[in-house]
Order: structure tokens, then sequence, then C-alpha cells
């Protein structure tokens, strides 16, 4: 009876060490966030390795649907309302499947946030459906990957590569107008963000005219402000005064020597170089 209980006490024991023993998951989760237009894109997925299998029309056939990664449904989470793959979207968190085919892959954002990967698929969920070519790549990729690549100020990439191959999900925000409308609205009020509307029709091909009005508001009340002065010189050049262009440049140098700043120094004397 005392053996009965010792052997019983040891394999609880065994049971304890080998509950409290930790191995790394065969599929780890990965969390990444890209601030982009006005907001961010997020996306939360797991990513199961390649481990010298065939991976697209062997482990993941050709034609059939795909959770677009390991576990439970991939995320995208959306912070304003986009255009993925030319298909309006609006803000809010989506399930990403594929259908991966041979040079074209269907895309498919769903509500189903929640799904066990396809267990809980609805086809009626579905919020948008639209093809985009697969790439071939010249290396392999071991760890199922997506990234947010080519990110500019109102459009960016969600990739995805595994094993040789890679897909790019275009999507698109609309910035424009929602900055505008701000540019407005913050002009009706008492402090005025000149320099900054000022910065935005310049960088976007707005009313020139109507940027140099309001850099040169933004100048009346930081006389010494280089930067804002340097902007003065690239309107005027880019409206063709290039005589304008020139003294102001000129005088940016001034000032941006005197603030300790020869990054500025350096910006207005190519600007001048420019205009000769």
């Amino acid at each position: 009876m005392k053996k009965i209980v010792l052997l019983f006490s040891l394999f609880v024991s065994m049971g304890a060490m080998a509950q409290g023993i930790k191995t790394p998951a065969p599929s780890p989760t990965q969390t990444i966030k890209q601030d982009f237009a006005l907001s961010s894109i997020e996306v939360n997925y797991s990513r199961p390795l390649a481990k010298g299998r065939k991976i697209f029309g062997d482990l993941v056939p050709f034609g059939a649907m795909w959770r677009t990664g390991a576990n439970g449904a991939t995320k995208v989470t959306f912070g304003e309302d986009v255009k993925v793959g030319g298909v309006a979207v609006k803000a809010g968190s989506y399930a990403l499947y594929s259908i991966p085919n041979v040079g074209e892959w269907e895309i498919i954002l769903n509500k189903g946030v929640n799904n066990g990967g396809l267990n809980g698929y609805k086809k009626e969920e579905d919020v948008a459906r639209f093809k985009v070519k697969s790439m071939t790549l010249p290396m392999n990729i071991e760890s199922f990957t997506i990234i947010i690549g080519d990110v500019m100020a109102a459009s960016a990439n969600i990739q995805i590569l595994w094993e040789n191959t890679a897909v790019s999900i275009p999507v698109e925000a609309d910035i424009d107008s929602k900055i505008m409308a701000s540019i407005d609205g913050a002009m009706n009020v008492d402090n005025r963000p000149y320099f900054a509307a000022a910065s935005y029709y310049f960088d976007n091909g707005k009313d020139l005219n109507k940027a140099l009005e309001w850099v040169n508001k933004a100048i009346d009340a930081q006389p010494s402000a280089y930067w804002m002065v340097h902007l003065k010189a690239k309107i005027q050049a880019k409206l063709g005064d290039k005589a304008g262009a020139k003294a102001t440049a000129t005088k940016g140098i001034e000032l941006a020597k005197a603030g300790g700043n020869p990054d500025y120094v350096a910006l207005n004397e190519k600007l001048i170089a420019t205009l000769k």
C-alpha cells in the first residue's frame, strides 16, 4: 500500500513538472501596426513555417479558401474608411481570407473576425472580394509573413509572403478631402495654422498664390522662422518668380545661420543653384 502511495505521488509530481514546461508555439502570433494616412493599419495573424513542405498547390491547395495564416482568422483593422483593392471598406476590423491560384489570388475581407479560421465563415458577411496578381520571389520565405509596405501619404500595400510567392493588396485613403475641410475650418478661427496650410497646398499642387499669402502671414508672426522662409522661396520658385525666390532664399540662409541650422543653409543654397 505504501508503494502504491509513493508511485502515485511520483506520477502527480511528474505531471506537475510537465505542466510547467513551456515550448515555442509552432505558429507564433504577430501583431503589426503601421501609421497610415490619418490613422493606422493593424494586422493580427499567426505565422506557420514551411519546414521543407511544398506550400502553395499542396499544403495550401489552389482554388480553395484559406484563412491566410494559421490558427484563427487573420484580422486586419483599418483606422479610417479606405479602399482595398479598389473596393470601399469602412473603418473597422475584418477577417482576411484568400483563395490562392497560379498567378492570381482572390482576396476576401469578411466581418467574421472571431471565426476559428474557416469555421464560422459566412459569404453574406463579405465586405470586399477582388483579385490581385501573385509574384514569384527569387528566394524562399520560411515563415509566413505579412508586412505593410510602400507606405505613402494616402496609399500602402499589405504584402503576403511565403515560400517563393508574394501577393500585394493595395490600400488607399481619401485624405485630401479631409485635410482640405480641416484647413477650411481652421482658417475660420483666430489662431490660424498658416504655415501648415501653406505647406499642404505647396506639397499637393493646390493654389500657390494662396499658399504664398498664407506663408507670408506665418512669417509675419515669426520673422526668424527660417523653415517658413525656405517654404516661401520654394513657392516663389514654383510660381516662376526666380528673383523673388533668390532674395528669399538668401534671407533664409542668413536666418538659418543665425539659428544654427546648417541643413536649411544647404537647402537654400541648392534652391538658389536651380534658379540660375
